[in-house]
């Protein structure tokens, strides 16, 4: 019983440090933090290049297909999932490449291009990033009339209409400088406080009379403070010890 309130005193005790270790150098944690958030900032305002992303969105099923029961409505969802793959299919990109005159290839373009289901919907969303926002919204609206095009191909029926035309978008969605910045700071932070962290789990020396009861188990029977000009005067000898 008393070894184990010992040993969480001694926990307390070191947690204490740790954090006194970590206040003693806050002006470095800060300055790092700074130095990592203004080079993140930096790095993302200038040389990163802003990705533009348009969207626009089809109806899968066309005036044909009547939806007159549950199981119609289930394979209709079924259908929609199919046609989520149907929309990045070589045919479908490589007409889109053709169309828009684009210098790229199939395995580019499609890296660009990303379709979604709604939940609950029949409805297609095709996403296009470009660093330029017109062409984004070529790329965006060319891939949902392939697709739409597709689809009446392989099912044989009409044309799924367009629900929505993909517009030119105003901001980019990627890089976010505010969410770099914060984060590079964090991480510097945190870096040196490890740095810190290691540095004082290392150093072993002796340098307090708390240092000796709390290691040694040793009680100090005196302790001789320097006189005051004594520590410099060292350094200017080379540090020799005084007989």
């Amino acid at each position: 019983m008393y070894n184990d309130k010992r040993e969480d005193e001694e926990m307390e005790i070191d947690l204490m440090e740790v954090f006194r270790v970590m206040l003693k150098r806050w002006w470095l944690i800060i300055g790092c933090a700074i130095v990592f958030a203004a080079a993140a900032f930096g790095y993302t305002k200038f040389f990163v290049t802003p990705q533009y992303e348009a969207s626009s969105m089809i109806y899968v099923l066309s005036k044909t297909t009547s939806i007159s029961s549950a199981l119609d409505l289930q394979l209709g969802k079924q259908l929609t999932v199919d046609f989520e793959t149907l929309a990045t299919s070589r045919p479908v990109v490589e007409k889109v490449i053709d169309e828009l005159n684009l210098n790229t290839d199939y395995e580019s373009l499609v890296k660009s291009i990303t379709i979604t289901n709604p939940a609950d919907t029949q409805i297609l969303k095709i996403f296009a990033r470009n660093s330029d926002p017109v062409l984004a919204r070529d790329i965006s609206n060319a891939v949902a009339d392939a697709t739409a095009e597709r689809i009446a191909e392989v099912m044989v029926t009409d044309k799924p209409s367009t629900v929505e035309d993909a517009v030119v978008p105003k901001n980019p969605v990627s890089p976010n400088v505010k969410k770099n910045t914060l984060l590079a700071g964090l991480v510097g932070a945190f870096l040196v406080m490890a740095l810190l962290l290691i540095n004082y789990l290392m150093d072993d020396r002796i340098k307090t009379e708390e240092d000796i009861i709390k290691y040694l188990e040793l009680n100090a029977l005196a302790s001789i403070p320097l006189n005051k000009g004594e520590k410099s005067s060292k350094k200017k000898k080379g540090g020799k010890k005084a007989a």
